[in-house]
């Protein structure tokens, strides 16, 4: 998923709020909490590898951009909630310690790990080269990216052919940094106008202004398009299949291996437990699930 690439013809919108009940999200049954409990826990004895910092507070602050349902999104306006949250907030009790949510720009997060400000970064990373060799990365879930448009695609976009349409895409993300250079280059050379992008701090504001007619396509992680689909009752709809996927990863400085390696085992214990996939089904992402969670896959 979601870091920054200046881009020629690139429209960049202030992040001013945008978000609405529809676009905010809503929790399936139980919700989480900005900050979890952390019972008595089964399984392997973690306390050894949480990093000194850590284990004297109690607890793991976490850098989040909680703009992103169903994965971490604010609920109530103040309370960050979603996918990655139940997931992070089980890991952590395997460890015998709780949760600080600090909601925090996408892009700030991996420098804000690299600079104590947060001992983990958890907000739908996308694992990569780039990203492996400024922290470490352990692999918790699978997505891809999708691109939806308004209901019945009234401006008859084309994923692979989007020249001169205008497309939103939150800054930061892979999609942006990756995906649409390719696709720009692509319409240079074949003499077509490029791709006006609308790129946006948050990703609630990308999906407001595909709805309100502003974009004409939107392009994101899977989960995230799917939900913004169900969310907004029919106003949006997909377009094309999922692409490109590649695992999420929780990010850990480059320092604390053994922590990393902790959190891997704190997923195996999860998985065996059967609390992991019963988390992604209560997001209805089971889909993504992984079975091999590693350091830096």
């Amino acid at each position: 998923m979601r870091r920054t690439l200046a881009l020629s013809g690139v429209v960049v919108l202030a992040a001013a709020g945008c978000g609405s009940n529809t676009l905010e999200g809503s929790t399936p049954s139980a919700s989480s909490s900005a900050s979890s409990s952390a019972p008595a826990s089964s399984g392997p004895d973690l306390s050894g590898s949480l990093p000194a910092k850590i284990k004297s507070a109690g607890k793991i602050v976490v850098g989040v951009d909680a703009s992103y349902p169903p994965n971490e999104f604010l609920q109530g306006g103040k309370t960050v909630v979603g996918m990655d949250v139940d997931l992070f907030n089980a890991v952590a009790q395997k460890f015998g310690v709780t949760v600080d949510w600090q909601p925090a720009g996408f892009d700030t997060i991996i420098t804000g790990v690299q600079s104590g400000k947060y001992d983990v970064g958890v907000s739908s990373f996308t694992i990569n080269d780039k990203r492996k060799a400024q922290v470490n990365m352990v692999s918790y879930f699978n997505a891809g990216t999708l691109w939806a448009t308004a209901k019945g695609n009234p401006k008859g976009v084309k994923a692979d052919d989007a020249c001169g349409k205008t497309v939103a895409v939150q800054k930061g993300t892979t999609q942006l940094e990756d995906d649409m250079p390719k696709r720009q280059a692509a319409c240079k050379a074949a003499g077509k106008p490029e791709i006006k992008l609308v790129v946006r701090e948050k990703q609630d504001q990308a999906t407001a202004d595909l709805v309100a007619g502003k974009a004409d396509a939107m392009l994101a992680d899977s989960p995230v398009v799917l939900y913004a689909i169900k969310q907004t009752n029919g106003q949006l709809e997909q377009l094309g299949d999922i692409y490109d996927a590649a695992p999420y990863g929780y990010v850990v400085p480059k320092a604390e291996t053994q922590f990393a390696q902790g959190i891997v085992q704190a997923l195996q214990a999860l998985n065996t437990e059967g609390t992991y996939k019963s988390t992604l089904q209560k997001w209805n992402n089971d889909s993504g699930a992984l079975t091999d969670f590693a350091v830096n896959p």
